[in-house]
């Protein structure tokens, strides 16, 4: 049953997770979700724009983002009312430990999850699709699935698709920063149940990691009794780190399909982007199409790390607003 609740003024969400039904007489449980939107009289949004967090987070990472972008787009001209969709993926959040989730845990199995949550509430099919960090590529496989028919021919694609500092292509660890993979390794040395958030911030900043990056991976702890726990799956989790450094998503950049647009966004500070990479999207953002196909774009957001919801979200705001209000 879902759990609605006011947030702020005027803005509804509700979180919840769902049973999805097959032919046979097994049920599967699909992904755990939040809602967010604008006042409107309408019971049902003209638009909808799903929101997916990256590695270790959670749809609750994207909250604040989500309200103010339905707001922006709900004052902006043309006004339109906007359902965000705020997404915890397999093994992250409210959705990690829930059954039928299964094995392999990676990215096509991720995007998956996504059109099966679809075809379970019985919505139509999002107009736009914002990825982040690992959500970027849970995003590109999606609308590359739904391209093929992989979800069946009700599917259709996203006129939208966001992808929020994650790199397209193959992800060679030499040529990363090896924060993620210093992170996992040290979450694999600590007890499963810890004393408190405050044991833990106190451990990693002690181990040299930030002290804002040990506050975040505090925010993914949850009550365990006198003792706390983290909400997401470890062991699933590295592997789905490991298949989102393995894909590849350069052919879809190249070839986009007809009537959507790919738009990479690049945050100025953030180190995650090898020279060669931002030069191939360079040349692809370059590249003049034709009918035949969709069209890819990078932007670069300006005074902002890899966090660009936390970092920049007024400029992130404003360069997402004007660009998915074009579609109304």
């Amino acid at each position: 049953m879902a759990r609605i609740f006011k947030n702020k003024p005027g803005f509804m969400y509700s979180r919840k997770s769902v049973v999805f039904p097959f032919t046979s007489t097994r049920s599967i449980e699909t992904l755990a979700f939040e809602e967010a939107r604008s006042p409107s009289h309408k019971p049902i949004p003209d638009y909808s724009a799903f929101v997916l967090h990256g590695l270790m987070g959670s749809a609750r990472n994207w909250r604040s983002f989500s309200r103010n972008l339905a707001s922006s787009l709900s004052t902006f001209s043309p006004p339109s009312d906007w359902k965000m969709v705020l997404v915890d993926l397999r093994n992250h959040g409210r959705s990690a430990g829930l059954p039928g989730l299964n094995p392999p845990h990676d990215i096509p199995s991720a995007a998956n999850d996504v059109a099966n949550l679809v075809k379970s509430q019985g919505w139509s099919w999002p107009d736009v699709v914002l990825g982040h960090s690992m959500g970027g590529k849970v995003a590109l496989q999606y609308a590359m699935s739904c391209s093929r028919g992989d979800y069946g021919t009700s599917a259709k694609l996203p006129k939208q698709l966001w992808v929020l500092d994650s790199v397209p292509g193959i992800v060679n660890p030499e040529e990363t920063s090896g924060e993620v993979e210093k992170v996992l390794e040290t979450l694999k040395g600590i007890p499963k149940t810890i004393p408190s958030r405050k044991w833990l911030v106190d451990h990693l900043t002690n181990l040299g990691f930030s002290r804002s990056l040990s506050e975040w991976l505090g925010t993914n702890l949850k009550k365990s009794g006198e003792q706390e726990t983290f909400t997401f799956n470890l062991d699933a989790i590295i592997q789905m780190f490991d298949s989102y450094r393995e894909m590849d998503y350069w052919p879809l950049l190249e070839h986009p399909p007809k009537g959507m647009e790919i738009v990479i966004v690049r945050a100025e500070n953030s180190d995650r982007w090898d020279p060669h990479v931002t030069q191939r999207l360079e040349r692809i953002d370059g590249k003049k199409g034709d009918e035949s196909e969709g069209k890819v774009s990078v932007v670069v957001l300006p005074k902002s790390g890899h966090w660009v919801h936390v970092d920049n979200p007024k400029g992130l705001l404003e360069m997402v607003t004007p660009k998915m209000a074009s579609i109304v």
